[in-house]
């Protein structure tokens, strides 16, 4: 079954959807003001986690505003017009809980998971955060600091460098190629207005998206919410409908015709290699052979790229292949760590195992195996809170409909081995990339 989440507001306090996975209960509401609550109560459990979803990430910055994005997540823990940073921290440690965010290329999540009895507590910061902050002109000063000793302690990661110049050799001057939290010299040069700007015009009732799961009573959630947003100073009554989600057909705009080759030198002591091209979007209807053809491809230990690279060869420790999908486009790729020495084989081998795969497809074993992976894999990252709470912002803001743990297993199943030979031709045949990081001589 597949519930297809409304998108205007229903007049009901809390429209149920339908029964989760455990006995568990998924409800959904629409605030007047368009903020949209969903929960999944889990039975028997004394915790929760909640997030406040903010539907804008890095994509929807603009010249002149690039990081300010990721900037704003890390100055809405500095103080509220009710709280300190301090205030803000001492919250969640008083309690045991934890809180945290997360910036990404297309949303902005704030969460916290706190005992279920603490989750008043947890909705009126967060809340007192998205709708109050102060963004202070001192504390930005020093956030920037911060920010820029994150992005050098990223950029001694040479891992984290070639998956960031992957994404920028393959997506071009797309917004999706920039890095989510920055470069240096952007950073440098964001002034305290384009922040201010990013959180006056993004911030509102129409863009949030509340999700809990845990030990969640969904309506006295949503009278939290309320009253927490309103205390934050947010018009609740205005009939306004919930931003659009972000279209999903296929953007290219920016998108290089062809592929590229780019080495970064590096003082350490592995190349660190990804060979890849453009992807499917994160709607695709081919999103599920895509994972059964990840699994087989890189997935793990019994993977062909490990079998053939590190166990049979010995030519490497780390090699996998890895999906990035978002709205209307995505990325695909095939990642190894070896010796600079041995990179041009490896590199090679990269290269024949995606063709390979295409030209001859996957047996009826390999085939068995992976959606037998994936199937567990489905079932064990739905056994806590946080994770059903970020499969309901997910759904909400970027699938518009919300798949039962039945359905995605039926998905799942439903893959034949022709469906990932067709995808694997598909991205075969694109232009494709090789990106290298290491110590190399050019």
């Amino acid at each position: 079954m597949t519930w297809h989440l409304p998108l205007v507001p229903s007049g009901e306090p809390g429209a149920e959807l339908t029964a989760g996975q455990d006995g568990a209960t998924i409800r959904r509401s629409v605030l007047p003001g368009g903020v949209r609550v969903l929960t999944e109560n889990m039975p028997g459990q004394l915790s929760a986690t909640v997030g406040a979803w903010i539907g804008v990430g890095s994509r929807d910055e603009t010249d002149g505003h690039f990081g300010s994005t990721h900037f704003l997540e890390h100055l809405l823990f500095k103080g509220t017009a009710r709280r300190s940073a301090m205030d803000i921290a001492e919250a969640f440690d008083a309690v045991g809980g934890e809180a945290n965010a997360a910036t990404g290329k297309e949303h902005t999540c704030y969460y916290a998971r706190v005992l279920d009895t603490d989750l008043p507590m947890a909705v009126d910061v967060i809340a007192d955060m998205v709708t109050s902050a102060r963004l202070d002109a001192d504390e930005l000063e020093t956030e920037r600091g911060v920010i820029l000793e994150e992005l050098a302690m990223n950029d001694d990661d040479p891992t984290d460098v070639v998956h960031e110049q992957f994404s920028a050799v393959v997506l071009g001057d797309h917004a999706l190629g920039r890095p989510i939290g920055g470069t240096p010299e952007t950073i440098n040069a964001v002034p305290r207005d384009a922040v201010w700007d990013h959180y006056r015009w993004n911030y509102r009732p129409e863009t949030l998206v509340v999700t809990a799961a845990g030990g969640i009573d969904h309506d006295k959630l949503v009278q939290q919410v309320t009253q927490a947003l309103t205390d934050g100073g947010w018009d609740l009554d205005a009939a306004t409908a919930p931003r659009d989600r972000r279209p999903s057909t296929e953007d290219r705009a920016g998108v290089p015709e062809a592929g590229a080759e780019l080495t970064v030198k590096r003082p350490v002591e592995q190349a660190n290699i990804i060979v890849g091209s453009t992807g499917i979007s994160a709607t695709d209807d081919r999103r599920f052979a895509l994972s059964v053809l990840n699994a087989v491809l890189g997935g793990g230990m019994s993977s062909r790229l490990f079998q053939e690279i590190r166990e049979k060869r010995g030519l490497a420790y780390s090699t996998y292949s890895f999906a990035s999908a978002h709205g209307g486009l995505g990325t695909f790729g095939l990642y190894a760590g070896c010796a600079s020495a041995k990179a041009d084989q490896v590199t090679e081998l990269l290269v024949e195992e995606l063709e390979k795969l295409a030209h001859d497809g996957i047996t009826e074993a390999e085939l068995k195996r992976s959606v037998g992976q994936l199937s567990g894999g489905t079932v064990l990252g739905l056994e806590d809170s946080g994770s059903r709470m970020s499969r309901l912002g997910r759904a909400e803001l970027v699938y518009g409909d919300l798949l039962s743990l039945a359905e995605s297993l039926e998905r799942i199943q439903a893959v034949t081995a022709a469906d990932v030979q067709e995808l694997a031709q598909d991205l075969a045949a694109r232009p494709r990339s090789v990106v290298r990081v290491g110590p190399f001589d050019n």
